[in-house]
């Protein structure tokens, strides 16, 4: 498995996200396009507004997403994985000692040996 995001729980993604671009040499907010325009727009939502903003750079991608429930405990960053088919992959990373949180539309969500959370993607 290879590292892919680091992923930032924020509560106002676009400043947090240009914070990290300007303090990282290097490092941009990825730029929308048209169809990324017209996409946040059809949900009433902005550049400035979007509930993810992603950072790009030389190393991993910085993810900066706001939290979809404000209620649950909160971990302010966590990694996202990358490798082989994503079920394989976690069955592996189980047989390690990690566990599964919870199952989402192209990531599961598992924790490590000492319950911090991180999310192996599809490739």
């Amino acid at each position: 498995m290879r590292l892919r995001d680091i992923v930032f729980d924020s509560r106002h993604p676009a400043s947090l996200a240009r914070f990290w671009a300007a303090a990282l040499e290097g490092y941009a907010v990825r730029a929308y396009d048209e169809a990324e325009i017209a996409r946040l727009a059809a949900l009433g939502l902005t550049p400035e507004t979007d509930p993810t903003v992603m950072v790009d750079g030389p190393g991993p991608t910085l993810c900066f997403h706001t939290m979809a429930k404000p209620d649950l405990p909160r971990h302010p960053v966590h990694l996202d994985l990358v490798g082989g088919a994503r079920a394989q992959e976690v069955a592996r990373l189980v047989a390690l000692g990690a566990s599964v949180s919870r199952e989402g539309d192209g990531y599961t969500t598992l924790r490590d040996p000492e319950g911090n959370p991180f999310c192996v993607l599809d490739p």
